[in-house]
């Protein structure tokens, strides 16, 4: 049987972690079993990280779009009830980028759902 030599292969799965791995602390950018090991554990932290991301997002523009509706006299809660009520459906991302940014279209939106 002929011999097969994987050198080449070897490396090259090797540089593939090792470049994943690029920008790390320590043993984990430069020898390989840290490396693979960071990575496992990276790969499912990324995951749960998106996940968080969607959640903080949310907090913050609740929080943004309560300063703005407290400022008007009213409060997160009675403003997307009475939202709801008016049958306006924009969403919080919409209304806190409103609230940061536009400020008098946002005392608008208050005003008509006052009414």
């Amino acid at each position: 049987m002929t011999r097969v030599k994987r050198g080449v292969i070897a490396h090259k799965k090797r540089e593939k972690i090792l470049k994943k791995t690029k920008g790390l602390k320590w043993d984990r950018k430069s020898k390989e079993r840290a490396a693979k090991e960071a990575l496992l554990h990276s790969l499912s932290r990324k995951f749960r990280g998106r996940k968080e991301k969607k959640r903080n997002f949310r907090k913050l523009w609740q929080v943004k779009i309560n300063a703005a509706a407290r400022q008007e006299g009213l409060k997160y809660s009675t403003f997307t009830k009475l939202l709801k009520a008016k049958n306006i459906q924009l969403d919080r991302k919409i209304l806190a980028n409103l609230a940061e940014n536009k400020k008098e279209i946002f005392k608008e939106i208050i005003n008509f759902v006052k009414e």
